[in-house]
């Protein structure tokens, strides 16, 4: 069933070819009955190209730089196009956003990461459904190697190597997790809530969180585990920042937007809880079992 999202793709391998597909689209979008400022989220050097070829119609259109708007995981990326969405649209969500994705392959970025942001490509086909958004995202192939760009072709409505939402989430879902290290240390004693958040609160500061970090690391898991409880086991292992907490639980979490969906208010009931968790960790994997779930929290 047709929605008002489109999702566009594009791809280019020199400067003139990123020009030819970005200016007849922020053309398009000046022209557009009802519409803010079109939007260019890109590296600044394609920003200034962008300033050097529109000239004074530059200031008709909004230029945000890429590490401005991509300043964390794939979820505070979806937090951040909800919120300038609902801040900025027209009405029926309607915006012109030009991105060049930062997880294109450029040094620094690891398979794992990359996969996060292909699962993000995948559900703003289903998260921003019911905006009448436009995106289209231009994708450097000097930069992005084929199998990045294979695998955003398959979550781009426009191209002929599309697939739904699902299967893409469901692919990256089966690739199984590393096992724990022999030193993950069981969380063990009390089970209520407060006493498992003080064992989580005093392990991350020992192994070198800051104060605020242990504390918001602890709020995090607290928060996965009143969405997804009953937690059965638990373990922690890592150094800062990168700490790591494991819930086996026993409820599945079939839902591939499972925190992921921006509340509607500030204020979060208990089945949001993941979108909070989501918003703190780097990583939140979630594998599914027979009896349960398995859900692995990387703070950083």
């Amino acid at each position: 069933m047709p929605t008002p999202f489109t999702h566009r793709m594009t791809t280019y391998s020199a400067d003139d070819e990123f020009l030819t597909a970005a200016l007849p689209f922020l053309t398009e979008a000046l022209s557009t009955p009802d519409e803010p400022p079109p939007v260019a989220i890109a590296a600044p050097d394609k920003l200034d190209l962008l300033r050097e070829a529109l000239g004074n119609d530059i200031k008709h259109i909004a230029l945000i730089p890429g590490t401005d708007w991509y300043t964390g995981s794939a979820a505070n990326a979806v937090a951040q196009s909800a919120d300038y969405l609902a801040t900025h649209a027209g009405p029926g969500g309607r915006a012109h956003l030009l991105m060049e994705p930062v997880w294109n392959g450029r040094a620094g970025r690891d398979p794992r990461e990359t996969a996060e942001w292909i699962r993000y490509e995948a559900l703003a086909n289903l998260l921003f459904a019911p905006f009448a958004t436009t995106a289209l995202c231009a994708y450097d192939t000097r930069t992005a190697p084929p199998t990045v760009i294979e695998a955003a072709r398959r979550t781009h409505p426009d191209t002929d190597a599309y697939e739904a939402p699902a299967r893409i989430t469901a692919e990256l879902d089966a690739v199984p997790l590393p096992p724990p290290p022999p030193d993950a240390r069981p969380l063990t004693g009390p089970t209520t809530t407060a006493a498992t958040a003080t064992a989580v609160r005093q392990w991350a500061r020992a192994r070198g969180l800051p104060v605020a970090d242990a504390e918001l690391f602890t709020e995090a898991i607290t928060a996965a585990s009143s969405t997804l409880g009953p937690v059965t086991d638990a373990l922690l292992w890592g150094e800062a920042p990168s700490c790591v907490c494991e819930l086996r639980t026993t409820r599945r979490v079939d839902d591939p937007l499972a925190g992921f969906v921006p509340p509607p208010t500030a204020e979060l009931d208990p089945d949001q809880g993941l979108w909070f968790t989501r918003q703190v960790c780097a990583y939140v994997d979630i594998r599914d079992h027979s009896t349960g779930a398995t859900v692995r929290l990387q703070y950083a």
